[in-house]
């Protein structure tokens, strides 16, 4: 009987080792702010791993006056807002850390477990990633740079 439970623990073992881990279920938002560019951003991860992302996006900031930042920032939030019902999830590979494009190499977000904190790795253009930090909430905002504590 002892052999016969060793075996079988020995036969999942395999099994448990190269299992997937979950990725973490919940949502998370946040804004960015840099000299060029303003980013709202949501994400949403469901029971069945599904990962849904917006994150609408003004560039050239410096051509823009600073009196028409927080009007910029209000039409993002209205713009996530308005178009999140239409964002479709998709799958993404997780590791325990890093989600990627399914078979793909570039990070698209990463999970710090520790923290609850989620970066949205997002590109534009050919320009490299620009991380931007989103913090876990119950429920989503209307202003996400609200939510954030302002901009990053």
């Amino acid at each position: 009987m002892r052999s016969a439970k060793l075996f079988a623990a020995l036969l999942l073992a395999p099994v448990v080792a190269c299992s997937k881990p979950a990725p973490p279920q919940g949502r998370w938002e946040g804004g960015y702010q840099s000299n060029d560019t303003l980013i709202a951003a949501r994400v949403e991860i469901g029971a069945d791993g599904l990962v849904k992302v917006s994150a609408p996006d003004v560039t050239n900031l410096a051509l823009s006056r600073p009196e028409e930042l927080p009007a910029m920032r209000r039409q993002l939030a209205a713009d996530l807002a308005a178009a999140w019902e239409t964002v479709q999830p998709r799958p993404l590979d997780f590791d325990g850390k890093t989600f990627r494009k399914p078979g793909g190499v570039a990070p698209q977000m990463v999970w710090d477990k520790d923290s609850g904190a989620m970066t949205l790795e997002l590109y534009i253009g050919a320009n490299p990633a620009l991380p931007v930090p989103l913090h876990a909430v119950k429920d989503f905002h209307d202003d996400p740079f609200v939510a954030t504590g302002g901009a990053q």
